[in-house]
């Protein structure tokens, strides 16, 4: 017999309906249908290929498709405002990053809330930048770049793949850090500027490592450091920024998915538990090497707090910067 509590339980699931006839027929277990999966960029970057490959896993799992809808702009703002006014049913999810943190102080007048507006569920990837040189400049350590830029204020250009984005603001923590300051050149995205690092027309970058790491190999830029807490598995022998000049610098590039709020509670716990189980296989973990990136599970609350951190974090670099987007 169904007690009240087992109704309760199922109710939150979605896995019961009420009818006319007091409790219907049970529907199918979630998901009963393909679940869409928004990512607020183009195809063929990082955050949509990690949607992809953690998609597929879960996909093979759960017996119902993911499919990856990319809606890009505006810094992801797009494709965010897209979930947070989504049927908070189960069947919507998206790829938030950084800049789902950096946004909410970033953007004047931003038409969601990044914390209030999103059920965390799970953290997929951290991926570290790479602080390079063009091989001119005449750094060989974080140490003597920080004498360099305390030596001639203004004379080195920080080059990033846009206002506001993680790879502007970890030059602009740097800068708050290192007390120093360096003339900030936006681009339209990572490589236009990474190319203009590698002619010389630029000096410096924040990059990706997996970005940066080709240029490097072929000697056309010089490593100086990781901008993780930790150094990065696939550049073992690069220091971080913090072990090298600045105890406590960490910027990292970080993507994990979010439901609309409001989704119920019994939902988000399954996803996040079959995120979980996806990041920790072999075939995704090997993938997320391949592009200098690594999981790290977390539940929801634990993501929850995350992205709060981030938000607070992302806001005081925004407002000292003053990199503000009307």
């Amino acid at each position: 017999m169904l007690t009240r509590r087992d109704f309760l339980a199922a109710a939150a699931a979605g896995l019961v309906v009420a009818g006319t006839g007091g409790v219907a027929s049970a529907q199918s277990a979630y998901p009963a249908k393909p679940i869409r999966l928004i990512v607020p960029y183009p195809p063929g970057g990082s955050t949509d290929i990690a949607a992809r490959v953690v998609g597929e896993q879960i996909s093979q799992s759960l017996g119902q498709r993911f499919v990856v809808d990319n809606r890009p702009g505006a810094g992801g703002n797009i494709g965010m405002q897209l979930a947070a006014t989504s049927d908070p049913d189960g069947y919507t999810v998206v790829v938030g990053t950084t800049a789902h943190a950096i946004n909410m102080t970033l953007f004047k007048d931003l038409s969601y809330d990044t914390v209030k507006d999103f059920e965390p569920i799970a953290l997929l990837t951290e991926v570290p930048l790479m602080l390079v040189v063009n091989p001119s400049v005449k750094a060989q350590t974080v140490e003597e770049l920080i004498a360099l830029a305390k030596q001639e204020p203004g004379s080195l250009d920080v080059a990033s793949s846009g206002n506001g984005q993680s790879t502007h603001l970890a030059a602009e923590l740097f800068n708050a850090m290192a007390g120093v300051k360096m003339t900030h050149v936006p681009y339209k995205g990572s490589a236009p500027a990474i190319t203009d690092v590698v002619a010389g027309h630029v000096q410096l970058m924040f990059d990706t490592v997996m970005s940066a790491l080709p240029h490097v190999q072929a000697g056309k830029l010089r490593a100086l450091a990781v901008t993780s807490a930790k150094r990065a598995p696939v550049v073992p022998d690069v220091p971080t920024i913090a072990e090298a000049a600045l105890p406590g610098y960490e910027a990292i590039a970080w993507n994990g998915l979010f439901a609309p709020k409001g989704t119920p509670r019994a939902i988000v716990d399954q996803l996040n538990a079959e995120t979980v189980k996806a990041v920790q296989s072999d075939k995704v973990k090997e993938q997320f090497a391949s592009m200098g990136a690594t999981a790290r599970p977390t539940t929801p609350d634990e993501f929850g707090s995350y992205v709060r951190n981030e938000v607070t974090k992302w806001a005081k670099v925004v407002n000292e910067s003053g990199a503000r987007i009307e």
